[in-house]
């Protein structure tokens, strides 16, 4: 499916990105995965497979973003598929946040993804899809979550106008929203006390009986990537097992 395809998943060492990494090289993609741990990522290249290329990189650096394309245009030369992934937030209810927490979440899901976005286009050519992905905080954001879902829907509205931007270039831009996903940073965001009541409603929510896993969110961004989805341009596609229509 992409075979002599070229794709590019930020904060590809661990979780849904690894998810994502792991489904594209599957289906014969060459792999380049970014995250700030340099063992993390080397560990995630040999489980994606041979061929996986990694670079260190703090999206929320332009100046580590940039040198990171410039790497890949002389190595590479183009991208076909990429996938802003990179992301992150912490629970912190109103009279509690910080102006670090504010900062840190924005520059990561936010800035993070315009550098990304903005540095991947000129190495990608017609047919060539950027799928980012959001979350569906970004309308109904969990009490504690206003920051994140804040970002998350700062994400979308850029996608709204970045498409009609890049009208004719034959590139496509779409948002992946997941729900819950089962990974290692989900685990750890709740404190101890409150972990096994939060996920118990988690999976209550879900009208599949279940959350997701980084497969689930792997194999929708793959569809965005392909050319099954060709007609398909600036949608939000929620991967969430129906919580988002209840």
């Amino acid at each position: 499916m992409f075979e002599n395809k070229i794709a590019l998943v930020t904060g590809g060492s661990s979780g849904i990105g690894l998810g994502i990494a792991k489904e594209l090289a599957q289906l014969g993609a060459r792999v380049i995965i970014t995250g700030r741990d340099e063992a993390k990522l080397a560990g995630a290249a040999q489980e994606i497979g041979a061929g996986t290329a990694w670079v260190t990189v703090d999206v929320t650096s332009v100046r580590d973003v940039q040198a990171m394309f410039d790497r890949i245009k002389v190595e590479q030369g183009l991208l076909d598929i990429v996938v802003a992934n990179a992301g992150g937030g912490t629970i912190a209810p109103i009279g509690h946040i910080t102006e670090e927490q504010v900062d840190r979440t924005f520059g990561t899901n936010v800035k993070g993804v315009i550098f990304t976005v903005q540095g991947a286009l000129p190495l990608m050519k017609a047919g060539g899809s950027v799928t980012i992905i959001g979350s569906t905080a970004s309308f109904n954001p969990p009490p504690g979550m206003s920051v994140y879902g804040a970002s998350k829907a700062a994400v979308r509205n850029l996608v709204r106008s970045w498409i009609q931007e890049i009208k004719g270039s034959g590139v496509r831009i779409n948002v992946v929203s997941p729900g819950p996903v089962h990974t290692e940073s989900l685990e750890s965001f709740f404190p101890a006390d409150q972990k096994d009541a939060a996920f118990e409603f988690m999976h209550a929510q879900s009208t599949v009986g279940r959350i997701g896993t980084p497969a689930d969110i792997a194999r929708a961004v793959a569809f965005l990537a392909g050319e099954s989805s060709g007609y398909i341009n600036g949608i939000e596609l929620f991967a969430d097992g129906g919580a988002s229509q209840i």
